[in-house]
């Protein structure tokens, strides 16, 4: 038994996803990093075990009803813990922010301005004092009446929403429309109503035409469809939309990036003339502070609103010593060129986990474990330094700092390190070591501990000759000012600069309409689907491979059984208590809901009776819960299941399950699926990779697997274009182009481009000294 005062965490026979009965000991009060490949499980011990331990035992002390539901989330596979103080996460959620959402709202900075408005603001004549509230665009107090609190407003016309009137209705002619069987809906009921859908739309009425585009009637009809003959066709009640409310409406509602970004194809925007884009009230917008409106604050970058925050009296000075104290940690993070109604969609994951971070340090919490999942992700390496700083702060106040991490600068500056290993899946689990980072050079199954002691460059790459060019530009957006780039074409370039510089605007320019590009691929870091339901093999097609195995067998040809009965979408085969998710939502009073595994099938996804089918001694659910690396041997002998799982092997996910949620997948993780499923595509065409920071969530010896495959790429004619902090991948580049030379305001130029040797030697750029340290 230790002793309460004992200094240590101390973890007993941890056996999470694929830990082996882990055994640990982390001393409290440090900054320890987890290391390790890929999916070896160091995630499991952090957050699957550490993390949800002290999770469950806070549910525990909430009330006597939260023990009915832990027994239902389920207890992390652990045999003891010790010494584990409270426990707070900040993972890289992608989270679905809508417009409103804005650095201000993320960080709590809004509020305290607000509140500085409200208490210490230069009130005209006569006005009476306004309460917080009323400086918000986001409450009906404050929003501006016309624009909702929105600044813009959003309007259509006739040639946005019809580009070629030349086509029918039922030609497609109101290219805004949504496709599939809401757009025939709609059709259909134009046609009831006793419009000619088969006429061009430029012969009809100019009255129809403005009626059907832009009315706000919606008026209900009794349609009777007249579609496929096979199938039985009901009349059904449809409701008619307008194109233009359709957009507006979509454009408003919807947390989709794809349907949004689409709907906005067909908006032209407009400043609001009431409250000229600042999205506030004329009330709100009469009170200044300093001679400034609090939208004009909100708008400045916030090293800049830091230096005009100063209080004149008492009150002003309490809340302007409290709103610079909270824009001091977000500056120190590197993303003082963020201003306060940014909104958060346009940040990339690591601004924003670095945005939360930020708001911890102001929170003034002691004696808490917090665990970090790789905050170095999209950190430029002038900005890691800033960021062991933040840690070392966090430390300093008395907590434990546990990170889970790749970036072997930050490895480096950590006190203590748990490697686990030495592979990923099956092959990993074990804790190879904990300790003081220098004694990690003794413990050969290290994949860790190659990368971290050998500094040698790699090997010297012989820069290919490009086969062409490509120009794009002169782009103006966010922060790019006129900017003209050259990619090579048949070669491989990397996009460098620090956080904010204009990386990810610059590419997201290349489109499939610039010239020498017959096809374009964007590999991004977007999950691959929101539920449970989507999953590895569905996403790659492979799970329709399998089913038609399933099917095949003789067992399933006895039973009747199709490929549909072997799909978790569809009832039939399903266990219809969780409808094939294998989960079941369990809601929490007062907490957020959670997942709990279905009471029914125990998480197998489907019914006794599907589950009696089998091939080669397997049922379905465990070919689900088999690894890609088990499965590549379980299907050796099945051409098409063999394709799919070379690739994911290719890029280094030997380690998932076939039936792994989506929800699960990390953004790294989720790029490299999409990867696989462009490389087991017949390759047509040359075409232009897109990937927005592809070792992201990889440990150096998977980048160099990963590396491997987009060169081969490369060799086989296609162009690849990175956005890319690691230097390693830059130093084996063809071209560089360097953004900068800060970021926001202080960015949006090309500060330097060519061969990597000569942008390792650019003066002015943040990037080079960091590449030149890895150049061979």
């Amino acid at each position: 038994m230790h002793s309460p005062h004992d200094q240590y965490v101390r973890v007993r026979g941890a056996r999470e996803h694929n830990l082996k009965g882990a055994d640990v000991d982390i001393p409290r009060d440090v900054l320890a990093v987890f290391t390790g490949v890929s999916g070896s499980g160091k995630s499991s011990l952090a957050f699957g075990t550490i993390y949800a331990e002290a999770q469950r035992r806070y549910f525990e002390s909430v009330a006597p009803y939260a023990r009915r539901l832990i027994h239902q989330v389920g207890a992390p596979k652990v045999g003891e813990i010790t010494g584990l103080p409270p426990a707070v996460s900040l993972q890289q959620r992608r989270s679905a922010p809508t417009s409103r959402s804005s650095v201000g709202t993320v960080t709590n900075l809004s509020n305290s301005l607000r509140m500085l408005f409200s208490r210490a603001g230069e009130y005209p004549a006569g006005a009476e004092r306004l309460e917080s509230d009323a400086f918000s665009p986001n409450t009906a107090a404050g929003a501006c009446p016309q624009c909702h609190g929105l600044g813009q407003v959003h309007d259509t016309t006739e040639e946005l929403l019809v580009p070629d009137p030349g086509l029918s209705i039922r030609e497609g002619a109101i290219a805004a429309w949504p496709g599939a069987w809401q757009g025939k809906n709609l059709r259909d009921i134009l046609d009831t109503l006793g419009h000619d859908v088969d006429r061009p739309w430029r012969e009809l009425p100019a009255g129809a035409r403005e009626w059907i585009l832009f009315t706000d009637e919606q008026p209900v009809v009794t349609v009777h469809p007249v579609r496929d003959a096979d199938r039985i066709q009901r009349p059904y009640q449809g409701t008619y939309m307008s194109a233009r409310r359709y957009v507006l409406k979509t454009f408003a509602d919807t947390k989709s990036a794809s349907l949004r970004a689409k709907a906005e194809r067909f908006l032209s925007s407009a400043p609001c003339p009431v409250c000229g884009g600042s999205r506030l009230r004329p009330e709100a917008l009469a009170v200044t502070f300093g001679g400034r409106t609090i939208a004009e604050l909100a708008a400045l970058p916030l090293t800049d609103l830091a230096v005009l925050l100063d209080g004149r009296d008492e009150t002003t000075r309490v809340l302007t010593e409290d709103l610079k104290s909270r824009i001091a940690p977000v500056v120190e993070l590197g993303l003082g060129y963020l201003s306060l109604d940014r909104s958060t969609p346009t940040l990339s994951a690591g601004e924003l986990q670095r945005l939360r971070l930020a708001t911890q340090l102001r929170s003034g919490l002691f004696g808490v474990v917090y665990v970090l999942d790789e905050p170095s992700a999209g950190l430029h390496p002038a900005d890691t330094e800033a960021l062991l700083t933040v840690l070392a702060r966090l430390k300093a106040a008395g907590n434990s700092v546990f990170v889970v991490e790749h970036h072997l600068e930050v490895v480096r500056g950590a006190d203590w390190l748990v490697d686990v290993g030495p592979g990923a899946g099956e092959h990993g689990g074990r804790v190879l070591y904990s300790g003081p980072p220098a004694e990690l050079a003794s413990v050969e199954e290290s994949a860790t501990a190659a990368f971290l002691f050998d500094e040698s460059p790699g090997p010297a790459r012989e820069v290919r000759e490009p086969c062409g060019w490509l120009t794009v530009g002169p782009v103006t957006r966010h922060n790019l000012r006129e900017v003209t780039a050259e990619f090579p074409l048949g070669a491989f370039t990397a996009v460098t600069g620090v956080s904010g510089s204009g990386k990810s605007t610059l590419i997201g320019e290349l489109t499939e309409e610039s010239a020498g590009v017959d096809r374009l691929v964007r590999v991004d870091q977007r999950p691959i689907g929101r539920t449970p339901r989507s999953n590895l093999a569905t996403y790659t097609g492979l799970f329709d491979v399998v089913r038609k195995v399933f099917a095949g067998t003789e067992e399933a040809r006895t039973r009747g059984y199709g490929v549909g009965r072997f799909s978790f979408n569809v009832a039939g085969g399903r266990c219809e208590t969780c409808q094939g998710e294998g989960f079941v939502s369990v809601e929490l009073l007062f907490l957020p809901s959670t997942y709990a595994p279905c009471p029914d099938c125990g998480g197998a996804r489907y019914n006794p009776e599907t589950l009696q089918v089998s091939y080669r001694d397997r049922n379905i659910a465990e070919v689900l819960g088999l690894t890609v690396e088990g499965a590549a041997e379980f299907f050796a002998d099945v051409p098409a299941a063999a394709r799919s799982l070379g690739t994911l092997l290719d890029v280094g996910l030997g380690y998932l399950r076939l039936g792994q949620p989506a929800t699960e997948l990390s953004g790294g993780e989720a790029q490299r699926i999409k990867l696989a499923s462009e490389l087991q595509r017949g390759r047509r065409g040359r075409t232009l990779y897109l990937l927005d920071e592809p070792t992201t969530g990889l440990h150096p010896a998977d980048v160099e697997v990963l590396m491997d495959r987009l060169h081969g790429l490369v060799d086989a004619g296609h162009t690849v274009v990175v956005v890319e902090h690691d230097m390693t991948v830059v130093a084996g580049a063809d071209w560089v182009i360097d953004l900068g030379p800060g970021g926001g305001d202080r960015g949006g130029r090309i500060v330097a481009s060519g061969p990597p040797e000569r942008v390792a030697s650019a003066a002015g750029s943040a990037t080079a000294p960091y590449l030149a340290r890895v150049m061979p």
